[in-house]
């Protein structure tokens, strides 16, 4: 695709090109025939060249905006394309920084931008053979008067260079502005709500405006740059072509030149003072650069390298983190040494918020990959695996699934895996989202957009699809959270009851959740603290509290184990 928008590119050089030429040899052919024209000669073959270089100029100009809109369109087109591949197929730390409002605004205007600065630097390059062209006829025509004009290109020049200087540094600024109140606003459209009930909507706006200052400071000085080289080019091209005219004058008083020869001369003058024109292509330019640059940060973002392995046929499931250390900002969020999970165990990861849970899991699903360390699934390093056998065989469900489009069974079905109608069945009745799915208007088959759900219905569904596609390793990061006790403990119940058991890594803030798993990896300050049952653990006051349970909830606890029942849930924060 993108060899298509070069060639338009490439048309919109030539087409330019072509105009150009037809604009530098018309003077010099109505100057033929003005000459003949005053001598009593058969102008007719130079007329009728005029009228033909006229005319073509015409239609490569009209040829030059059709291909420059193609141009322009598919450029931005691919910009966007590459931008939003690199973004999804980043790893998914490394684009933490970036806000919902600042990948639009890349995606949106600075792509836009981007995608219309190769067609300007063509019609740019183009427009530099026009002063070019007329100053090398011009020194046919006439080399006094050629000297004259040479001697002013250089303030001429001066005055694009500062303009493209100081323009570039503007534009930067007047888009990393645009982002921030792009972010603002979406931050605010997401609590739309929070702020309708607290009453809050005028501290918001200011909020959201607050950046409005500066953005209307950096437009206003972008537009003084640009009136100020539009002038200084407006005083000096008249100027210069007035020299001209004059040195010409002189040359035809002399007998040097004539009438038809004065007329090439005079237009070839304002042909070649018109390189202060090029200040519009050259911003251009500037923007776009400018904003390629913003662009590029998403493209090149870092992806998961993988291998070429496959897992072992008969593995269980076993995982194990050895050595791995996983910093951020210079800290250490994680530290995990020798943690062994057993292959089929459903394993709880519990901690305080900022304990490492999140880091813990994203690790072992290879979300992303340790500082050091390796994370081995049956004997194999994650990494070494390829693309189809990691992503069949690791399974995630998250707090805020992103369903995508088309239908609740697409959404469920869509995966590295191929999950047949029977197998979304199952994983919807597995994940408790059987019943309002079937009071959807058409069942499975209703369009996401057409269906009205709850956030606990939405979590659901994503927990189906997590269910259809699970493999040997299912990780559940707070992926329960929207759901009521009694629906998470039938998910609970059916996945233990799964035709296709695996191993099973669950972000747990309840003790009921917990208690229903085999083990309890407890993280504290992201290093593994202990890794044993949750009965057992539950002696620890440190333990009780990351629940929030105190002396007496403690007390309930320990009576709750011997019952054989979980903790109460009225102990959670």
């Amino acid at each position: 695709m993108t060899t298509n928008w070069r060639r338009a590119q490439l048309l919109v050089l030539l087409c330019s090109v072509g105009a150009a030429v037809a604009e530098v040899a018309q003077p010099f052919v109505l100057g033929r025939t003005l000459d003949l024209l005053l001598r009593g000669g058969d102008p007719g073959p130079w007329l009728a060249l005029s009228a033909g270089l006229l005319l073509g100029e015409l239609l490569l100009d009209s040829l030059t905006a059709l291909c420059t809109g193609r141009c322009t369109a598919g450029w931005t087109a691919a910009v966007r394309s590459r931008a939003l591949t690199g973004l999804l197929h980043c790893v998914p730390d490394r684009a933490r920084h970036l806000t919902a409002g600042d990948v639009g605004t890349r995606l949106t205007l600075n792509a836009a931008d981007a995608g219309a600065a190769p067609a300007a630097r063509a019609a740019l390059a183009a427009s530099l053979i026009t002063p070019v062209g007329a100053l090398a006829a011009l020194a046919l025509v006439d080399v006094w008067v050629a000297a004259c004009v040479l001697a002013g290109l250089p303030a001429l020049a001066l005055v694009l260079r500062t303009f493209a200087r100081d323009t570039g540094a503007s534009v930067a600024a007047y888009q990393r502005v645009q982002s921030e109140i792009a972010t603002r606003l979406l931050e605010s459209l997401d609590g739309a709500a929070t702020i309708a009930a607290a009453g809050t909507a005028a501290r918001e706006r200011a909020r959201i405006l607050a950046p409005l200052p500066e953005l209307a400071a950096l437009g206003r000085r972008m537009w003084a740059l640009h009136g100020r080289a539009l002038g200084r080019s407006g005083v000096l091209v008249p100027a210069l072509v007035l020299a001209a005219t004059a040195v010409g004058g002189l040359r035809l008083a002399s007998g040097a030149l004539s009438v038809g020869g004065l007329l090439a001369a005079c237009r070839y003058a304002q042909l070649t003072a018109g390189v202060g024109g090029a200040a519009s292509l050259l911003g251009a330019v500037v923007r776009g650069r400018a904003a390629r640059a913003r662009t590029l940060e998403l493209e090149r973002l870092p992806a998961l390298a993988y291998g070429t392995q496959d897992l072992p046929a008969d593995g269980p499931g076993t995982l194990e983190l050895r050595g791995v250390r996983v910093a951020r900002d210079g800290r250490e969020v994680l530290r995990a040494d020798a943690l062994r999970v057993p292959g089929g165990a459903t394993v709880a990861v519990v901690g305080r918020g900022g304990a490492g849970k999140s880091v813990l899991v994203s690790v072992a699903g290879r979300l992303t990959d340790p500082d050091q360390g390796r994370v081995l699934l049956d004997g194999v390093p994650l990494d070494r695996l390829s693309r189809a056998a990691l992503r069949t065989e690791v399974a995630f469900a998250f707090e805020r699934p992103v369903l995508g489009e088309g239908t609740v069974a697409e959404a469920v079905a869509a995966g590295a895996r191929r999950v047949p109608p029977e197998g979304v069945r199952a994983a919807l009745a597995a994940a408790g989202a059987d019943g309002f799915v079937r009071r959807l208007p058409r069942g499975a088959g209703t369009p996401l957009p057409a269906a009205p759900l709850s956030g606990g219905e939405h979590q659901r569904l994503g927990l189906a699809r997590a269910f259809a596609h699970a493999g040997r390793l299912l990780i559940m990061d707070d992926a329960t959270s929207s759901l009521d006790t009694a629906t998470e403990h039938e998910v609970d119940r059916a996945l233990r009851r799964s035709p296709r058991p695996g191993t099973r890594l669950v972000v747990a803030h309840r003790p009921s959740v917990a208690d229903r798993a085999d083990l309890v990896i407890w993280l504290e300050d992201g290093r593994v603290r202990a890794v044993a049952p949750h009965r057992e653990l539950w002696h620890t006051a440190d333990y009780r509290a990351v629940f929030g349970a105190g002396t007496a909830t403690g007390e309930r606890g320990r009576r709750a184990e011997g019952t054989g029942r979980s903790a109460p849930e009225e102990v959670r924060p």
